[in-house]
């Protein structure tokens, strides 16, 4: 009989190198007007040395809130980390104090957030956020960090750096914040980089742009990794080794990125793919939808939290949860379909 994987270990390389992040179990719920709600359900997975990791899903699927909850920026009420275990550096993170971890955020792991007009603080200078950084988790003088802020400002594209300094959040546009933001991130070079949608209020330009700086930087920090959080498939496709599907607050699919773009094994993956904009000659096909919508998270039925949408749904599907399933090629997969087909 299958049995419930707690390690992505089985999707990585032969090497079987020790993880960079290892998350176990993980649940986040939170408390609202008609009782809690699970966001995060029993969510388990490793990120390894020089990986770029990607985590694909509809909005509501819970990425967003998985690394918040690595962050430990959970806003607690409503929100609880339920369970689990986040290990970095043999410590897990969901153990340590307010101060200690404050000497992880942005030091060891950084992230860029998803929402540039509210992720900024708009009662301190660009140029003071982003020097704090360095401040904060190095031994440099003020004027080092001013040199080094100045320096990350430009490579992410902020024209006249040095002047820009000194504006505050709401002197800058949308796009402009994002790349403050992710200046912000980057500056003092993290082990991990946790990036929740960070080319979203960018241009196309600037978007490839942003993507080549984080591979750049990480390739100069031996051993970094990044997780990629995102709604675009063809940059998951372009900058990732590994993807993780997730629905419902769960693990769907884990697998290299070639076995999800060429061999994907869950109906969710396959529909999410088919959505692409595909061509045949010079005719743009119609495109695909998956049927219904996202369930609310306090509607999500018992068995698989896709079966509601699933075109393939067996009885099995609407009663009992499905366990993550591994395949003779290394794919974690969570269907009974599939995990029939590969036992019969």
């Amino acid at each position: 009989m299958p049995h419930e994987i707690k390690s992505a270990e089985t999707t990585t390389s032969d090497n079987r190198q020790a993880p960079m992040l290892s998350v176990r179990d993980l649940e986040v719920t939170f408390q609202v007007e008609d009782g809690v709600a699970k966001a995060v359900d029993g969510v388990s997975f490793d990120v390894l040395p020089d990986e770029v990791l990607g985590i694909v899903g509809e909005s509501g699927s819970g990425k967003s809130v998985t690394s918040l909850a690595i962050m430990r920026l959970i806003p607690d009420p409503p929100g609880k980390i339920a369970q689990g275990t986040v290990l970095c550096d043999d410590q897990d993170l969901l153990e340590l104090s307010y101060d200690e971890m404050r000497d992880v955020r942005g030091n060891k792991i950084a992230m860029i957030f998803q929402e540039p007009m509210t992720a900024l603080n708009p009662v301190f200078t660009i140029g003071m956020q982003v020097m704090e950084t360095v401040l904060t988790h190095e031994r440099v003088s003020r004027k080092e960090a001013h040199k080094r802020a100045v320096s990350m400002l430009e490579r992410v594209g902020i024209p006249d750096a040095s002047k820009r300094m000194n504006d505050y959040p709401h002197q800058f546009s949308g796009g402009m914040r994002q790349r403050a933001m992710i200046a912000l991130a980057l500056v003092c070079h993290p082990k991990i980089l946790i990036a929740d949608e960070p080319t979203t209020a960018l241009d196309v330009t600037t978007q490839a742009q942003i993507l080549e700086l984080m591979l750049e930087l990480k390739a100069k920090e031996p051993g970094a990794s990044i997780i990629l959080i995102t709604h675009d498939l063809a940059v998951v496709a372009e900058t990732c080794q590994r993807v993780i599907v997730m629905y419902g607050g769960k693990v769907q699919e884990v697998g290299t990125v070639q076995q999800i773009f060429v061999d994907p094994q869950h109906p969710y993956t396959k529909g999410l793919l088919a959505s692409l904009p595909a061509t045949r000659g010079k005719r743009l096909e119609r495109l695909y939808t998956i049927p219904g919508n996202v369930p609310s998270i306090m509607e999500m039925p018992a068995g698989c939290k896709f079966c509601t949408r699933c075109e393939s749904v067996i009885d099995r599907c609407r009663s009992e949860e499905p366990l993550l399933h591994e395949l003779s090629t290394g794919q974690l997969v969570r269907c009974h379909l599939v995990e029939e087909s590969t036992n019969g």
